[in-house]
């Protein structure tokens, strides 16, 4: 009796190429053949390192392999014994070893080379997200900073007004637009992730119906400013003034509408780059343009304004030359009538997504709002506003973090890559800390130097001087918090952030910055102890969040969300009036 073997697998863990012919019982031997190969030589061939060109195992094949070969098999006289020689063994893939030219390697070295080149290339992919997102973040917020800086320098009580209706009203607007358009952020990263181009463009559409109207209901608030500054009991002088800038904030603020958008409809494809580039040649612009306005013509808070009118509408009309001059061709396919369908499943998610971040934004607005019941008004929210530009022009580094948290999330759960997820949440969450570390003992060295950017009111540089080394500790909080923020987006968890950002803001920070404030006495300085309260619990929250999600289970929430969404090309198509 002949049974043939064609292949026989010899693996400590691999195969073994070339063929044994086995005659009758010599299948035995072979069974016996590889229990010595296991029983005797795995456990001492751990961890030595021999030359696999003369196959001459110091330890465990010597023992198991080498002595089972030539022992068992060589007394029969009609099979010849078998070669030890590389041949035999060429292919093979040993537990905790690898080849590396003729060297056994522990493959302890091989997975640390492995996380170091997944690092790496995890690195690679969240900085080609969240470089040219910082750039243009920087350099948008960076007009708002300078505008102030110009202001500042004219009267220190249009400079409290400048910031009232800043850190109060635009934010506010800026907050529901830009919670709003993070629902864009969501669709188009999952979309692009899983392939769906050509819905990218209909999203962007959609958000900008949806952000139009919106923000025209809110005009209002710019509209009767005085009137509202009042009625939340300021100072007399300086709602009117903060009144009359408000105004001017008008055309500035419809650029949200369109920028933001955009911005995330850009990130989502890899193609922020160009905004990086618009954004740095705006705030370029912006500084002479604001020297030759505000002190060459001596146009004061008119030629302040204007000039931030200008800067921000040459991004956007930048944005427009991009996509419709043909350079997002899978993604962009004209105006289309689809942009009017599905509008309220795309509302309710701009609505959770829209309460997550104004919760965050408007938590500093109250707390500059409470700055103006304080003595001096004029001095604390002029000072308490300086410092917290500051921490948002740093913020904004790290909201670019956040997008690339959401692009890094969105399009591995499109794809279907939980694993990926995991590994891109530590990786981004560890550079963030490195950089917040960075910018946060910047603040404690140069504390002192920071005021006199801003003001020459030297009450107002002391103030600041004092809250200093609280900004320094914002700073480096501000490095988490926004990319586990960006983290939920990606995911489509714009709902339970939310609610942590109600409970650490509103019901844990503001309290205690009120305490510290008016019942310590620590004026402005107890209140940023009590913002610190709430971001500290609130990263630390959101940590534990992202710890526990399963994202196993958001991947198939991802792929239920497209498909709702969803829409064919061809039904897109037909349903499109004019494709330009």
């Amino acid at each position: 009796m002949v049974l043939r073997c064609s292949s026989l697998d010899c693996g400590v863990c691999g195969k073994c190429r070339g063929c044994l012919n086995i005659y009758g019982w010599e299948l035995m031997i072979c069974l016996g053949f590889l229990g010595a190969a296991w029983a005797y030589g795995l456990e001492s061939y751990m961890g030595s390192c021999v030359s696999l060109s003369h196959c001459a195992y110091k330890h465990g094949e010597q023992t198991g392999m080498y002595n089972c070969s030539n022992q068992a098999l060589s007394p029969i006289p009609f099979l010849p014994p078998l070669s030890m020689d590389k041949g035999l063994f060429e292919g093979l893939i040993v537990p905790n070893v690898q080849e590396d030219e003729g060297l056994i390697v522990p493959k302890v070295q091989e997975e640390e080379i492995d996380l170091k080149s997944k690092v790496w290339q995890e690195s690679k992919n969240i900085w080609r997200v969240a470089l040219p997102g910082i750039i243009a973040r920087v350099g948008s917020f960076g007009t708002i900073v300078v505008t102030q800086s110009f202001i500042g320098h004219i009267s220190p009580l249009d400079l409290a007004a400048y910031a009232l209706v800043q850190s109060i009203i635009v934010r506010f607007v800026n907050g529901i637009l830009l919670g709003m358009s993070s629902a864009t952020e969501t669709l188009c990263g999952q979309a692009f992730g899983a392939g769906q181009y050509h819905m990218m463009g209909i999203y962007l559409q959609r958000s900008w119906i949806v952000d139009l109207i919106t923000l025209t209901i809110l005009l209002p608030v710019f509209i009767f400013g005085r009137q509202f500054f009042l009625l939340l009991g300021q100072e007399e002088s300086i709602a009117i003034s903060g009144g009359y800038i408000s105004l001017w904030f008008i055309p500035y603020v419809y650029n949200f509408v369109f920028s933001l958008t955009i911005q995330m409809y850009l990130q989502a494809q890899i193609k922020n780059k160009l905004i990086a580039w618009i954004s740095a040649f705006q705030f370029i612009l912006h500084v002479p343009l604001s020297w030759l306005l505000v002190t060459y013509f001596s146009l004061g808070v008119p030629g302040a304004m204007s000039a931030l009118i200008i800067s921000s509408w040459f991004l956007v009309i930048g944005e427009f030359i991009y996509i419709f001059g043909g350079w997002c061709p899978q993604s962009w396919k004209g105006f289309s009538k689809a942009a009017f369908l599905d509008i309220i499943p795309l509302v309710k998610l701009s609505l959770s997504s829209g309460f997550m971040v104004c919760l965050e934004l408007w938590y500093t607005a109250v707390l500059v709002l409470v700055a103006g019941y304080m003595e001096n008004a004029e001095v604390a929210i002029a000072a308490f506003s300086i410092c917290l530009n500051i921490n948002s022009w740093e913020l904004m580094m790290c909201l670019g973090f956040l997008g690339a948290a959401c692009v890094r999330v969105a399009n591995e759960l499109g794809k279907g890559n939980a694993n990926a997820v995991r590994f891109s949440i530590k990786v981004l969450v560890a550079t963030s800390l490195v950089i917040g570390a960075i910018f946060s003992t910047l603040c404690f060295l140069f504390h002192k130097e920071l005021a006199h950017f801003f003001t020459d009111d030297k009450e107002v540089a002391d103030t600041i001087s004092d809250l200093s080394v609280l900004l320094g500790v914002s700073v480096f909080l501000n490095s988490v918090y926004p990319v586990l923020s960006g983290v939920a987006v990606g995911a489509g968890l714009q709902g339970t952030v939310a609610i942590v950002n109600l409970v650490c803001y509103y019901l844990i920070g503001i309290p205690v910055g009120i305490f510290f404030g008016y019942v310590v006495g620590l004026q402005v300085k107890g209140i940023w102890i009590g913002m610190i309260f709430g971001i500290a619990c609130q990263s630390i929250t959101m940590c534990i969040l992202a710890w526990r999600t399963d994202w196993d289970v958001q991947v198939l929430k991802a792929s239920e969300r497209l498909k709702r969404f969803y829409l064919k090309s061809g039904e897109e198509t037909s349903r499109s009036s004019n494709d330009a």
